[in-house]
């Protein structure tokens, strides 16, 4: 495993004039969560343009403190779904226990839980302990590699497992080696890569709820 930081102190690529493969509004509509994805590992470019997408969402007062973590080290990827699951099957789930966590929870008693679905890539998102826009900073930042995966033929999932666990000693221990910072809070996580049938689906789910209420003039 190695490890680097990149320090980004020269001016960052734009792609200006560079066309994706599809139009801003036609890359967010069409946005689906992907779950399924091959083994094969993007090349690195490929990955540095959604993780650039990510960094330029904006942020409180343009604080700029959203940290990624980019794990594409398979005995790593490894390491961390036996530490989620075994912190999992230490809890119990209750009837009011949050779906997906108690999806979480069942599974990793049955000792069959890979909380990244054994994708290659996984973006770990952290951000300042006690920042008041950590989480909003974050959302923003993964709404933009997902809608930048979209646009570059990649799938993608938001992953909130460890967020959920970041009070977790054995957890944050090993992200702590893995460049997580002391006065961080793990704020989400994003999975990446091919689709595993080579398409990704692309029909946008019909809208059952998120009313909107117009007041005009």
């Amino acid at each position: 495993m190695s490890m680097h930081n990149n320090t980004y102190g020269e001016r960052p690529t734009i792609y200006c004039g560079e066309r994706t493969n599809m139009e801003t509004l036609e890359a967010i509509l069409t946005r689906r969560s992907t779950r399924k994805l091959a083994a094969e590992l993007p090349d690195r470019a490929l990955i540095e343009r959604v993780i650039n997408a990510g960094r330029h969402a904006p942020s409180g007062s343009n604080s700029q403190t959203t940290h990624f973590i980019v794990i594409t080290s398979r005995p790593v990827l490894d390491e961390l779904a036996g530490l989620v699951q075994d912190a999992f099957a230490r809890m119990e789930a209750g009837p009011n226990t949050y779906v997906s966590l108690r999806n979480s929870i069942n599974a990793s008693k049955r000792g069959t839980y890979v909380f990244h679905y054994g994708a290659p890539v996984l973006v770990v998102v952290a951000n300042k302990q006690g920042y008041g826009n950590a989480m909003a900073d974050s959302a923003c930042a993964l709404e933009n590699m997902m809608v930048a995966a979209n646009a570059l033929d990649l799938g993608s999932c938001w992953i909130n497992q460890l967020h959920w666990l970041d009070t977790d000693k054995r957890i944050r221990g090993y992200l702590t080696s893995l460049g997580l910072a002391e006065d961080e809070t793990v704020t989400g996580g994003l999975i990446l890569g091919f689709p595993a049938d080579g398409t990704l689906v692309r029909s946008a789910l019909p809208r059952t709820g998120n009313p909107v209420t117009w007041v005009e003039a």
